[in-house]
């Protein structure tokens, strides 16, 4: 059974992966804030296109 906190990190890097098609060992190798920022960072984009 996962804890919560690999939980999360497969949820992070799923949603990265996803919208920026980047390899997991990329994404994995990332430190938490960074990781963190870019997921922040799509949440805008996203927003932004979803109000246009």
């Amino acid at each position: 059974m996962l804890t919560y906190a690999a939980d999360r990190l497969w949820e992070e890097a799923t949603y990265v992966a996803y919208y920026l098609h980047w390899p997991l060992d990329s994404i994995l190798g990332l430190e938490h804030p960074a990781r963190v920022r870019i997921i922040e960072e799509i949440g805008k984009i996203n927003r932004q296109l979803s109000e246009e």
